[in-house]
């Protein structure tokens, strides 16, 4: 049974998390899948938007410790957790944040460890009520991993970063948004319609001027503000050459909305 489920409705392609049963624990085998499946969308011209959400009762529990690669074997030497995450999970994160389309995590239920920054790495993150978020590797005498350390304090500062992963406790969706975690906390019956909006509206919107946007914002943290107007400067000439600056402005000049092809 394939371990990512594939939808498409209009321009956004949903990928689906589908092993419910072990609240979305990732295998080597889902890892593998979702990173061919975003391969797929970002080949796929008419897919301008990506929607990753979990089947069942949860977002992603995380590494599943039963998997062979990182299950401890007290009759066999220690695994190598690093050849976990260097041929799986490391490519299939850089695949994310390379991709030419926006991506939102609709979060519908816990998302811990590796699961917590599958979520924290896309673009836009929508979680329901119920849902939670977990650093939960302190708990198994490991330190985070899927780009956590670099996501965290990037998102909330090094003190919260740091309470997060030191302490691996629950978080509320409504705490996350409320310290700036994730975009937006809403009603679990209201997840999916408006996770489903919210891609929409970015499917219609310039592709090219979102990834910029992502990668303005990725890289700026590490620049002087200098250093900051001049990537500016750059990305700004690269996408003034691009047909949806010209249409954006003839539809502004017009009064109409704007009809952006780029990719």
């Amino acid at each position: 049974m394939p371990e990512i489920q594939i939808g498409q409705e209009g321009a956004v392609r949903t990928l689906t998390l589908k092993r419910p049963a072990a609240l979305n624990a990732c295998t080597s085998t889902m890892l593998v899948e979702l990173r061919e499946a975003l391969a797929a969308a970002a080949a796929d011209e008419p897919t301008r938007c990506v929607l990753i959400t979990g089947a069942g009762r949860a977002f992603c529990a995380g590494q599943d410790l039963s998997d062979p690669l990182v299950a401890p074997d007290e009759s066999a030497p220690p695994k190598n957790l690093g050849h976990m995450l260097e041929h799986f999970y490391n490519p299939m994160l850089l695949a994310l944040r390379a991709m030419p389309v926006p991506v939102i995590a609709a979060v519908n239920g816990v998302a811990a460890g590796s699961g917590a920054n599958l979520a924290l790495a896309c673009d836009m993150v929508l979680a329901a009520e119920s849902a939670s978020f977990i650093q939960a590797f302190t708990r198994i005498g490991l330190a985070p991993d899927s780009g956590g350390t670099w996501l965290l304090p990037r998102m909330v500062g090094r003190a919260r970063a740091m309470q997060l992963a030191l302490l691996g406790d629950k978080l509320p969706a409504a705490e996350a948004a409320a310290m700036g975690l994730i975009a937006r906390c809403v009603p679990d019956a209201e997840l999916g319609s408006q996770a489903m909006a919210m891609a929409q509206r970015l499917a219609q919107m310039p592709s090219r001027a979102l990834v910029a946007t992502r990668q303005a914002m990725d890289m700026s943290l590490d620049l002087s503000f200098e250093q900051a107007l001049a990537a500016e400067a750059a990305l700004q000439s690269r996408l003034g050459y691009a047909a949806d600056y010209s249409e954006g402005v003839t539809a502004f000049k017009a009064k109409r909305a704007a009809r952006f092809t780029d990719r």
